[in-house]
């Protein structure tokens, strides 16, 4: 094994498949729903500043908060809101994960990961198990985790300590793959995990309060090399 790494965990939206080919096919929708999308959006990142003080939330209180922020912002109803959020935002979009393709190679380095006995996880800040099914990658997982089920999303370590006792193994034996500084690897950095970077070819390299990930690649073929060789 990898320096002594034992499992590999990974983000799915923009690490698993590029964000664009699912943008692409949600211009019609965005165009349609930007408020609710913008309000929505805030109120993530308003939730993601008060989780700093460690209350935590059950999953029940998250999606509640969630939808208050949300309506507060809309100066809507929370309910009515709240029934949007779902409909639209968590149902509306998973359809269109039929038809996306994932990064070249990602299958290959998976299958192979799982043949040299690395543990696989997965954690999301969106629900990932009917979006795992669309994308034909629902097997082979040790642990599927969403953060929003945790009450505490990305970068707070909770989701990813949560995913380290999934999977049966210390964060510091786990590497966890993701796109984004911000979250991924600032997140799994807390939890004590290595990191490895998708890095896009216009992605400016880590810098200033940037945290540095352990590994960066552009590619599957680059991040199988460094795991299976």
């Amino acid at each position: 094994m990898k320096d002594g790494i034992e499992g590999v965990a990974f983000d799915l939206d923009g690490t698993l498949y590029p964000n664009y080919r699912l943008n692409i096919r949600l211009i019609p929708f965005i165009l349609k729903e930007w408020r609710l999308l913008a309000a929505f959006g805030k109120a993530r990142n308003i939730i993601r500043k008060e989780q700093d003080s460690n209350t935590f939330l059950s999953e029940t209180e998250f999606y509640e908060q969630q939808a208050e922020i949300t309506a507060r912002i809309l100066s809507k109803p929370t309910t009515l809101v709240k029934e949007r959020i779902e409909r639209l935002i968590y149902r509306g979009w998973e359809p269109f994960f039929k038809k996306i393709k994932l990064y070249k190679n990602s299958i290959k380095t998976l299958d192979a990961m799982r043949k040299k006995g690395y543990k696989l996880g997965l954690l999301s800040d969106f629900p990932p198990k009917t979006k795992l099914e669309y994308l034909g990658i629902k097997d082979g997982w040790d642990a599927v985790l969403c953060s929003e089920h945790c009450g505490a999303l990305k970068p707070h370590p909770r989701s990813f300590i949560e995913l380290a006792k999934l999977m049966g193994l210390p964060p510091e034996k786990i590497i966890y793959v993701g796109n984004s500084l911000s979250y991924d690897v600032a997140g799994a950095k807390k939890a004590g995990m290595k990191t490895a970077w998708i890095k896009r070819p216009a992605s400016p390299n880590p810098g200033g309060k940037k945290p540095k990930p352990d590994f960066s690649f552009y590619n599957y073929r680059q991040l199988y090399d460094f795991m299976i060789h």
